[in-house]
């Protein structure tokens, strides 16, 4: 038991040693691209307010702007947006230098059940953000639909752009086919991220002339994977890359913000894949178990002495 505690005093100590070095470390207000904003579903309760600017971590920014999102702002960018919507996804966005990409977690993986961070990156480029980091929460377990509305609201506030309305609702019903993929054709969360992004590469540097030309990309794509889906779901998914064939983007520029974020999810699928450090993992597991469980036998030995 006493080398338990020692064990348990160590880690305790050193918890204390970083946490004052990161306390100790004051972040600088960033006077070329603004503060962070924090924008939170207008339905939040008090305590889930409270719970959201935890997990962002609202605390440690030295000031941030704080605004939120409402069922109004969804009817905004999003055509046929339903006006009573309940909205509680919440985001932390923070502007980049140019050329950063976007980069998005979510802090709350246990409760945005559907949309991953790789579809939030390709929805976002298809809406015409770039160059942030965003962060997503949510206090309840929710689809995270809604998080795109207040990360296009706050981009707005943070640059001073206006964002196409086509563009975001493209962008919207990308975020769908992707999650109804991911439930109808038993392929995975990556797996779906990777087949949109790949597709999308290829209108931009094919920059096809028809919704037939389109249609083969899709086709060339889902060989390549190997991955196959039904008749109503490739249609979907070739309806939807024809309307982003036709939207207003830079495509010579969009490639390569696609190709680093396929490079993100290609490393995510071959760390899935890659059984040998799972095995690691857990003999690791193994080992430390086997290492606490002789700690505790060796004190009710000493007990019984």
């Amino acid at each position: 038991m006493k080398k338990c505690l020692s064990f348990l005093a160590a880690l305790f100590l050193m918890f204390t040693l970083f946490s004052g070095q990161a306390s100790a470390e004051t972040k600088a207000i960033n006077e070329k691209l603004g503060v962070p904003i924090v924008v939170y579903g207008a339905n939040l309760s008090d305590s889930e307010k409270a719970m959201v600017r935890e997990v962002l971590r609202v605390d440690e920014e030295p000031e941030v702007d704080e605004i939120t999102v409402s069922s109004q702002d969804l009817v905004k960018y999003i055509k046929n947006g339903n006006p009573n919507a309940r909205m509680y996804s919440s985001a932390k966005i923070t502007r980049e230098e140019e050329g950063k990409g976007l980069t998005v977690s979510i802090v709350t993986p246990e409760n945005i059940t559907e949309v991953t961070s790789e579809m939030y990156a390709n929805a976002m480029l298809t809406a015409g953000l770039e160059d942030a980091t965003i962060e997503v929460a949510a206090p309840k377990p929710v689809t995270g639909h809604s998080a795109l509305v207040g990360i296009y609201k706050a981009y707005e506030v943070k640059t001073g752009e206006t964002l196409d309305v086509e563009r975001t609702d493209v962008a919207n019903d990308e975020l769908q086919v992707a999650t109804e993929l991911a439930d109808n054709a038993n392929i995975t969360d990556d797996q779906v991220a990777q087949l949109l992004t790949e597709i999308k590469k290829q209108i931009a540097e094919q920059k096809p002339a028809s919704k037939e030309e389109v249609e083969q990309i899709v086709k060339d794509q889902l060989a390549k994977l190997n991955i196959e889906l039904s008749e109503e779901d490739r249609q979907m998914l070739i309806d939807l890359m024809d309307r982003i064939r036709k939207l207003d983007i830079d495509f010579s520029k969009w490639k390569d913000q696609l190709s680093d974020l396929s490079s993100t999810i290609e490393e995510n699928l071959q760390f899935l894949k890659d059984e040998g450090f799972w095995e690691k993992v857990k003999n690791f597991f193994n080992k430390l178990i086997d290492i606490i469980s002789s700690w505790f036998s060796s004190s009710e030995e000493q007990g019984t002495n």
